[in-house]
């Protein structure tokens, strides 16, 4: 199975340009992390591929959240991916299940009706950047390329797709954006259509073999290409012992002095990975001292 991998290519013209994604080993972390059903497999699946092609076009230090709130079984999906390629994120109710529809998971009843808001965000910015726009149908990629039409005016084709096994597992992932730059010709446009309808579903692709390169040539097929490069993304979590410390100082005074006395420990989940911090008595007391009185 083709290694995880995100390939940014430009037509000869610099008309068109393409970032193709195969992201089968980060949903399967994912998946193995929140213990997800098929469905919000899926579905969280196409958020996080979604969120590393979005902040493809991110400068360095900058971070893309998504954020799809609807009022279907799933509840909401947040995703947070960096210009280096790391994304994380979690399912509201990672045990949702909702029932296939002509055969294939029905994301768009798992989410439902809601909203989209993607925050774009950088150190540097004197504030974040937020768009947001309606959910209509519940499909991942049919929602950001709404969002990218309405918020950020770039006119973009994305495809997310996976393939599941019997059981779950994530055999195949990928996906890519396809944007038509300022100055691509209409001949190019139609040539680009033809062959975005050709790779309708990637994840098909990558199961018989295809690499991200391979989805980026079959984009560009009859433009060429004048540039191209690649990076590794990566489920990638932020969270820490020192977080999950910081995490705990928010119980009240009285709680934590509770737990000291009893010599018991306190767990600390993240939300966006799953990892697990056990933090021990002693640490519970020297984390309260440390903090403010």
């Amino acid at each position: 199975m083709a290694a995880d991998e995100l390939v940014r290519a430009v037509s000869a013209s610099g008309g068109v340009r393409v970032d193709a994604l195969v992201g089968t080993a980060l949903v399967a972390e994912a998946a193995r992390r929140h213990r997800t059903s098929a469905t919000a497999t899926t579905a969280l699946g196409r958020a996080l591929m979604g969120g590393v092609l979005l902040a493809a076009s991110a400068k360095d230090g900058e971070s893309v959240q998504l954020q799809f709130r609807g009022d279907g079984p799933l509840g909401a999906l947040t995703v947070i991916a960096d210009a280096a390629g790391r994304v994380r994120g979690f399912a509201a109710r990672p045990d949702a299940v909702v029932p296939a529809r002509e055969g294939r998971v029905d994301v768009g009843t798992a989410l439902g009706r809601g909203r989209l808001a993607v925050v774009r965000y950088h150190p540097a910015w004197r504030q974040p950047y937020t768009g947001i726009v309606e959910l209509e149908t519940g499909e991942i990629a049919q929602e950001l390329a709404r969002y990218l039409a309405l918020s950020e005016q770039r006119n973009a084709a994305v495809a997310l797709g996976l393939v599941l096994g019997p059981e779950g597992e994530v055999e195949a992932a990928g996906g890519y954006v396809v944007e038509a730059l300022p100055g691509v010709s209409e001949e190019e446009l139609a040539t680009v259509e033809d062959n975005t309808r050709a790779l309708h579903n990637p994840s098909e692709w990558i199961h018989r073999g295809a690499v991200a390169g391979d989805l980026a040539d079959r984009l560009l097929a009859d433009l060429g290409a004048r540039a191209r490069a690649a990076r590794t993304p990566a489920f990638a979590c932020s969270c820490s012992r020192e977080r999950a410390l910081r995490a705990a100082g928010l119980l009240r005074a009285d709680e934590t002095a509770e737990l000291v006395a009893r010599g018991e420990s306190l767990e600390v989940r993240c939300e966006f990975c799953g990892e697990r911090y056990e933090l021990s008595a002693p640490e519970l007391a020297a984390g309260r001292a440390d903090g403010p009185a």
